[in-house]
């Protein structure tokens, strides 16, 4: 669902400072960058806070989901 990675590499951050600003395991981070686990409300919630993602941002990794 959340494939912030690409986010997550635009902004500069790495997994492991995603990983010390949401005390979120690499590993969990990993699985929701790869499309192996959906995220929990808070994880992602921790993970959208972390990265500061836009209102249409959030909307568009949402719709991602639901065209899934």
């Amino acid at each position: 669902m959340l494939k912030e990675y690409r986010i997550r590499i635009k902004k500069g951050i790495s997994q492991e400072e995603l990983e010390k600003i949401t005390n979120l395991d690499r590993k969990t981070i990993y699985r929701i960058e790869n499309d192996i686990n959906m995220p929990l409300l808070d994880t992602f919630a921790k993970m959208v806070t972390a990265l500061e993602l836009t209102d249409e941002e959030i909307a568009s990794e949402v719709k991602k989901t639901i065209n899934y």
